[in-house]
């Protein structure tokens, strides 16, 4: 398992916790998605054998949010 933090731009409420972590869940080899509002991020735990860096960043930028 590896461990990622995503900083990511324009996460201002519940909804858009929900779209990005939704989002990211949706991808084969995620374990964890957590969105931390406050601190413009999201941790990922993830199998790195199955899923990319750049997909999580696509997953994350076709919700509408800027990966930093």
């Amino acid at each position: 398992m590896a461990q990622k933090t995503i900083k990511v731009e324009g996460m201002t409420c519940g909804h858009c916790k929900s779209a990005v972590e939704g989002a990211l869940n949706e991808l084969d080899g995620i374990t964890s998605a957590n969105v931390d509002l406050e601190a413009d991020k999201v941790d990922v735990e993830y199998d790195d054998q199955k899923v990319t860096e750049s997909s999580m960043v696509e997953a994350i930028e076709d919700q509408g949010y800027d990966v930093k």
